[in-house]
């Protein structure tokens, strides 16, 4: 492609292919060479390698491979002629035309150029509009009041289309731009009228227009927004159809923009709508792009993916942002995406949220946000009855598919760990679960709910006795319950809780604690009474104690090496320092209680169950 002497090869030598590969992937050094996942399949291990010295790239994964020219070519989807004029341009390489030539002779090529000319000259004539009329002055106030400014409208190249249905093809046509490609680009419409004539007019009329952008930022469609009112007809967004430059499932609003800002951030905020995008961008939260109105697609997934792994998805609250948001985490995380999700207080969109609080406060809320698990996790809990075993099956339903979905069986054990600990579900019954539905493919638990039952350990069942039957002991151990929250997570933390609130020197009334019980907390209760012999006494109390109080501080523990790592990842050193801390101190009481406490065979078993 590149001949000895030809402008290519003076491109060629000029564009240094690990700068331009790492505009679209993420590389690190590995030896010599520069690795990365592979733009071109799905991958989770990287096999992408990019020679310095030979500028060349190669996929072990694909066997995909070649120098910068194929590269722009692939990831662009473009001819040689095109990749030759982008490079030109990156490297600020003047070329002669007859480099071009090959363009000239290239059909597809053509039509492209001619509609990224077309583009760009509608985007000057939307955005001459919102001070040409009183109809474009009204647009610009309507967007003063939602607290976009000059500088704002100008950065985003907003601009209004006027009403009268004619303007835009007028201007196109006088720019000499030719019909046929106006007819491509979908921003004229005909239909058919009376005496089988057809009437054309502009597809855009009395909107607010939104001119969508490639990541070289480049116009290649528009979006258009009513003003609402008596007179507003149609849908509320009006999006350009699909044309040779445009493909609605890859573009990402806002990523011309926002692409460096990510790369330096090394996570995306991703929010639905333009102007969410618009309103945290202009507020300096500058690493958000938007879907541009649409659930999430696979390609938008793998476009976002060559400038960061970690993405904050923050749609809007009502209904269809909830399920969009369910959708996109699917995509995310398939792609080996590390996901949080912000839900905004008193039901707010990121655009009224940064208007109403401001940039401080949905930083804020950035760093609060919580990871797709625990979201996911949090939502069941709300939505299902915790006391209840059946609502507890189906909390663990509501997160199983995505769970399941995870192919590395230790992750896939942490996260059996922290969804038991939330929905207060026996850790050994979800894990055995979820790789049973991992192996079998299956969407659902099919555990009954009264082996969830059955799933309380012997400590929890001793020590509920004696708290229940031995009141010298209660009065001792009713303390360090309520100090150390150690019932807390617990399948019978209901009924724990209401004997914590029984005064400790009075004889505990069983019937009535139960009627403050839930009907299946009841049973438990019941069941609990039921089975148990003898009297415990101080060495089963202080056993059932030592068994839950490690089994708190080892969950304690697991969950320290990832707060540690997120606080690392946001240079968070005084939080570091005291979670090593923690750290330290929760080793040498686990150490403590080990050398204390023997368990023996008649009170605890192995596993802590019956």
């Amino acid at each position: 492609m590149a001949e000895p002497g030809s402008a290519a090869e003076k491109v060629k030598q000029a564009a240094d292919i690990v700068k331009v590969v790492g505009e679209y992937v993420p590389l690190r050094k590995a030896g010599v060479n520069m690795v990365g996942l592979c733009p071109f399949h799905s991958e989770k291990t990287p096999s992408f390698s990019v020679h310095p010295t030979r500028q060349i790239f190669h996929c072990f994964g694909c066997g995909e491979g070649g120098d910068v020219f194929q590269f722009v070519m692939m990831i662009e989807n473009v001819t040689f002629p095109e990749a030759l004029r982008q490079l030109a341009e990156k490297t600020g390489i003047r070329l002669q035309a007859r480099a071009f030539e090959k363009e000239a002779d290239d059909p597809k090529a053509k039509e492209r150029a001619a509609l990224y000319r077309l583009h760009e000259e509608a985007g000057k004539f939307f955005a001459e509009q919102m001070s040409a009329s009183g109809e474009g002055r009204a647009a610009r106030a309507y967007l003063a009041d939602r607290g976009l400014t000059g500088p704002v409208i100008s950065r985003f190249g907003l601009g209004y289309a006027p009403s009268s249905g004619q303007a835009l093809t007028r201007y196109l046509v006088q720019s000499r731009i030719p019909p046929g490609t106006i007819e491509l680009s979908g921003l004229l419409i005909a239909e058919s009228g009376t005496g089988g004539k057809s009437r054309t007019y502009d597809r855009f009329r009395r909107r607010i227009i939104f001119p969508i952008t490639n990541e070289r930022g480049k116009v290649i469609a528009f979006a258009g927004r009513t003003l609402g009112g008596a007179d507003a007809s149609g849908p509320k967004y009006l999006n350009s159809p699909e044309t040779p430059i445009y493909y609605k499932s890859r573009v990402l609003y806002n990523l011309s923009h926002a692409g460096q800002a990510i790369r330096k951030a090394e996570y995306a905020v991703l929010v639905e709508g333009y102007m969410d995008s618009i309103a945290l961008a202009s507020a300096g939260i500058e690493n958000v792009v938007a879907s541009c109105g649409t659930s999430l697609t696979e390609n938008q997934v793998k476009l976002l993916a060559r400038f960061a792994r970690r993405v904050v998805v923050n749609f809007d609250p009502d209904a269809a942002g909830v399920r969009a948001t369910e959708r996109s985490l699917d995509l995310l995380l398939e792609e080996g995406f590390e996901v949080k999700v912000l839900e905004l207080p008193d039901d707010l969109d990121p655009d009224g949220f940064v208007r109403q609080k401001g940039e401080a406060a949905y930083r804020e809320e950035l760093g609060r946000a919580p990871s797709y698990l625990d979201y996911l996790t949090d939502r069941a809990a709300r939505e299902h009855d915790l006391e209840s075993p059946e609502g507890k099956v189906a909390a663990v339903n509501a997160v199983l598919p995505r769970l399941a979905r995870i192919p590395n069986r230790i992750l896939r054990a942490e996260t059996a760990r922290r969804v038991a600990e939330s929905l207060r579900i026996e850790e050994r019954l979800v894990r055995e679960e979820i790789d049973r539905a991992a192996r079998e493919r299956r969407p659902e638990v099919k555990v009954s709910a009264p082996k969830i039952q059955d799933e309380v350990s012997l400590a929890e069942r001793q020590l509920l006795q004696i708290l229940l039957e031995n009141e010298e002991l209660r009065k001792e151990f009713v303390p360090r319950i309520e100090e150390s929250s150690l019932h807390r997570g617990l399948a019978t933390e209901a009924i724990f809780e209401q004997l914590l609130q029984t005064d400790p020197g009075v004889e505990v009334d069983v019937s009535g604690v139960a009627e403050r019980l839930g009907t299946e907390q009841q049973k438990l209760l019941y069941g609990i009474l039921a089975s148990t012999a003898g009297s415990p006494g101080r060495d089963e109390a202080e056993s059932s104690w030592g068994w839950l109080w490690r089994r708190h501080l080892e969950r304690r523990l697991q969950k320290l090496p990832e707060e540690m790592a997120q606080a690392q990842r946001n240079k968070e050193m005084e939080r570091f320092k005291r979670l090593n801390d923690d750290k330290l101190k929760l080793h040498k009481e686990l150490a403590k209680i080990k050398k204390l406490v023997r368990f023996s065979n008649k009170s605890i078993p192995s596993g802590g169950n019956l």
